[in-house]
């Protein structure tokens, strides 16, 4: 879960955005045609959610906001921003759970009106509610213990607590049907595939040393390894569609970008390919696609500051490292948190 923090941001507050791409032909760079037939103006660019002060007290303020594709910034009105404690206090320094799918279509969050867990069609305004069950937060649990993930396609979330004993085990819910899975309590929910038939996970072992698993839509654990350090450590990572392949994107002392691919149904790793990205970029997602190529989002971050100023999503070609540009934006200023598809 992103701790928050105050992101002091030198982009333009306002600004006109246009569609994400969507996944691409990595050794092109060129737009697929059915990434273009799916592409809409209506997805989310990014969540945020503005940050205020007063006598150099910094905290959240006002609305989540969804920046769009066509640059129309759509306030989610029925969004809680301020989560309930454990002992049910309103704290005013967090904020609730909320997640963006891979497709920029749906967003997930507490309904303020009646704290309930829903999932929102951005692009047709339909709205989900799920069961009372996976609302209903655990003793000792307040709504801001927890992070939620959704699938490329919004069809399922995880709900992934945490409590102080890992005692309560995260939630697999398919958002149609409402059904609801359990995933083991210590571990850590790290992503989907891009088809959302496979959750990947993670642990820390008795020995200290990191397990991967990978559970199928139906809470069924199809995979399972201790990793090498060098999958353990470096971060991000995808899974892609076979359940296996888990794309590790490692950044070396001296600022170059490196891709394995490590074979969790094996336990190997694949050799080392330079990613051919600007060292002033710093990597912040990454997704296979469903050709088999990945989608890489990072962001251009102050040199004063440090702090984030935009964004620039890429293919990439495992391969080869080779990558193209798809897109690229600011990000506004004054920001507490933001979140980008996927996150």
């Amino acid at each position: 879960m992103r701790k928050p923090a105050i992101l002091a941001l030198s982009a333009a507050a306002t600004m006109a955005l246009t569609t994400l791409a969507g996944p691409a032909q990595a050794r092109t760079g060129a737009v697929s045609a059915s990434a273009t037939a799916s592409s809409s103006g209506s997805a989310i660019r990014y969540a945020w959610l503005k940050s205020c002060s007063k006598k150099d007290n910094y905290f959240p303020c006002g609305s989540w906001h969804l920046l769009l594709g066509n640059g129309r910034d759509s306030v989610l009105k029925d969004a809680r921003v301020f989560p309930r404690t454990a002992k049910g206090k309103v704290d005013k320094q967090s904020y609730t759970a909320l997640s963006v799918s891979g497709d920029g279509r749906h967003v997930s969050y507490f309904r303020d009106k009646d704290g309930r867990l829903v999932v929102r069609d951005v692009t047709t305004n339909k709205v989900r509610v799920l069961p009372r069950s996976v609302s209903k937060l655990p003793k000792g649990v307040g709504m801001g213990d927890l992070a939620t993930t959704l699938s490329r396609d919004g069809g399922l979330l995880t709900v992934d607590y945490y409590d102080e004993n890992d005692k309560v085990p995260s939630l697999l819910v398919d958002v149609r049907t409402g059904k609801v899975r359990k995933v083991r309590a210590d571990a850590a929910v790290m992503g989907f595939s891009p088809d959302g038939e496979h959750l990947l996970v993670s642990r820390t072992t008795a020995e200290n040393t990191t397990e991967f698993s990978v559970y199928d839509r139906d809470g069924r654990r199809t995979n399972s390894q201790v990793v090498p350090q060098v999958v353990a450590h470096n971060s991000p990572t995808a899974l892609a569609d076979d359940g296996s392949s888990v794309a590790v994107l490692i950044t070396t002392t001296s600022g170059t970008r490196r891709l394995r691919v490590y074979d969790l149904s094996n336990d190997s790793v694949g050799e080392a390919v330079n990613v051919h990205v600007p060292k002033k970029e710093s990597a912040k997602r990454l997704e296979w696609t469903s050709g088999g190529d990945l989608k890489l989002w990072e962001t251009l971050d102050s040199k004063k500051t440090g702090e984030t100023t935009g964004v620039v999503v890429r293919s990439l070609d495992p391969g080869t490292g080779a990558t193209a540009t798809l897109d690229s934006f600011r990000v506004k200023s004054s920001l507490w948190t933001w979140w980008l598809p996927g996150e």
